[in-house]
């Protein structure tokens, strides 16, 4: 059973990512703020349920949630700031937008910058231990895969419906004969090769 809160008293909010892998497609934050007395047997780390899981619970959390939000970055701002940097950005912009202030984060993963004014607690696997951060990732897998649905259509040879952009032997094998889209991330390894080592010619 997953922890509901990590300080009594206070408005917490649990934020996680998802898509940080991917070699195309924006990366996805969701902050999430619940009930303290909140319970949901079904509710864990999303990468543990099924799609259908998934979907069912994030109709179920936004409604009993106090406050949610999503926040997007997309690939153009990956390659500009990085996927660590765009992933606490995606966060933020999240918690920017969230309808209620909490008055503590809690964060999936050891990294993240923070929060004007707000403090914050960083959990290492995190989504499979606080409940508002399971939450969160439930929100932002969802929201992300629909958006590589409708990505899928404009470009359905990448095979993003079933992949969500990941690096599958599929989708490189299409990068390899059909190139790049406006959706990709140029700043990654997108064919998967090794880094060919840096030859100088010093002369004689």
């Amino acid at each position: 059973m997953l922890k509901p809160f990590l300080n009594p008293n206070i408005i917490e909010a649990g934020c996680d990512e998802a898509g940080r892998g991917c070699l195309a497609g924006d990366v996805y934050a969701a902050a999430v703020i619940l009930p303290h007395d909140y319970e949901n047997e079904l509710l864990n780390d999303s990468k543990k349920l099924t799609e259908k899981q998934r979907n069912t619970l994030r109709e179920t959390i936004k409604k009993d949630a106090i406050a949610w939000a999503i926040g997007i970055v997309t690939a153009q701002e990956i390659d500009r700031i990085n996927i660590l940097r765009a992933s606490i950005l995606a966060m933020h912009r999240a918690i920017d937008k969230l309808s209620v202030r909490p008055r503590h984060l809690l964060i999936d993963g050891n990294k993240f910058t923070p929060y004007p004014d707000i403090p914050h607690t960083t959990v290492v696997k995190g989504d499979a231990t606080y409940m508002s951060i399971a939450a969160a990732s439930v929100l932002a897998k969802t929201y992300r895969d629909d958006y590589m649905q409708t990505l899928h259509n404009e470009y359905p040879q990448y095979g993003w419906k079933e992949n969500k952009g990941y690096p599958t032997a599929k989708h490189r094998t299409a990068i390899r004969e059909f190139g790049t889209t406006p959706y990709h991330r140029l700043s990654y390894n997108l064919l998967g090769e090794e880094p060919q080592q840096l030859r100088i010619d010093f002369g004689e």
